[in-house]
């Protein structure tokens, strides 16, 4: 277990035997505080801070949620991620089973993403002051193309979803509240790194991309419509929920749309390239679906409509949102 004040011989033998085991490359095992990077041309630079509980669910934990959580970052704006950092802050007595479970869950993602941690931090604090371990990552990315941002929106533009939503969500409120949910549903987090470099290979410049975490899908379209301005419809009969998501949401009063995802994101593209854009899609996720499309009427709206044509407002998130899902 981890002590805290230990520093010295203990923290060092920990940070040499363990971390820097796990994370193993030529740049971290040469530098001290900060890393030496040979990079070129424009890049892109994200951080974010980890905090899931529980820090081991169906699908993942705090370990692989860090590390995707960066890289898809920089996904989102059109980046290839190169290097992260890792700082960890770490409860006095977590177990080193659980710290080397959760640093092999990054090296692995960072193993299959092509990128190198090359620098990071360790800090332990008393017993109480921390709920286990968090973890900060930052990352560095070159960019494939021209940037993706939401000044690419325009109307006429379709809306695609990468798969089925609210996945990452219910899984972590049903481990959190040991619910089985009767079958195998996995939390959907996942790097989207090679998926969105294979949109940019098939020549598709996407006008604007999210990954539809913390207010999920009604959070991300009521931000490009507040920003656009633009109406945006939404056809909900395209939008795939699995039935184990819909289960959670009936039990616990929550909507669907509003779950957290860690793999599933959106995208705007041309009219012209929804076809193409749509079979990379399903190429890594057989529930990827065009689901909408940006209206010319400028109010900020998000417009659901059902199968039989009733439409209503889709809102952005109100109220208390599930908390601690990343």
């Amino acid at each position: 277990m981890l002590s805290h004040g230990g520093g010295g011989e203990e923290m060092n033998s920990l940070i040499n035997d363990l971390i820097f085991k796990i994370f193993d490359n030529e740049i971290l095992s040469q530098s001290n505080d900060s890393a030496l990077l040979n990079l070129s041309g424009k890049l892109a630079f994200s951080t974010d801070s980890f905090v899931v509980t529980p820090i081991f669910f169906n699908g993942g934990d705090i370990g692989k949620i860090a590390a995707c959580g960066t890289i898809n970052d920089l996904a989102m704006v059109g980046a290839r991620a190169k290097y992260l950092s890792c700082a960890l802050i770490i409860e006095e007595g977590f177990e080193i089973d659980k710290l080397e479970r959760v640093l092999t869950s990054i090296a692995n993602i960072c193993k299959i993403c092509g990128v190198k941690v090359v620098c990071g931090d360790t800090k332990v604090v008393p017993k109480g002051k921390c709920d286990g371990i968090f973890i900060n990552t930052s990352g560095i990315g070159e960019l494939i193309d021209e940037p993706v941002g939401l000044n690419g929106l325009k109307h006429g533009a379709k809306i695609l979803l990468s798969g089925d939503i609210g996945r990452h969500g219910a899984v972590v409120l049903a481990n959190r509240e040991e619910l089985s949910l009767g079958g195998d549903l996995k939390s959907d987090c996942k790097s989207l790194k090679e998926i969105v470099e294979e949109l940019f290979n098939a020549g598709i410049k996407p006008l604007s991309m999210r990954d539809a975490t913390r207010g999920g899908l009604s959070a991300v379209l009521n931000e490009w419509a507040k920003f656009s301005k633009f109406d945006i419809l939404i056809k909900d009969e395209f939008i795939k929920v699995s039935d184990e998501v819909a289960g959670v949401c009936e039990l616990f009063g929550f909507e669907p749309y509003e779950l957290a995802n860690e793999g599933t994101f959106v995208l705007a593209v041309d009219a012209k390239d929804e076809e193409k854009a749509l079979k990379v899609l399903r190429k890594f996720d057989a529930n990827a679906n065009s689901v909408g499309e940006i209206l010319k009427d400028q109010n900020s709206r998000v417009i659901l409509q059902n199968i039989y044509g009733s439409k209503r407002l889709l809102e952005a998130p109100k109220g208390e949102l599930l908390p601690r899902i990343c």
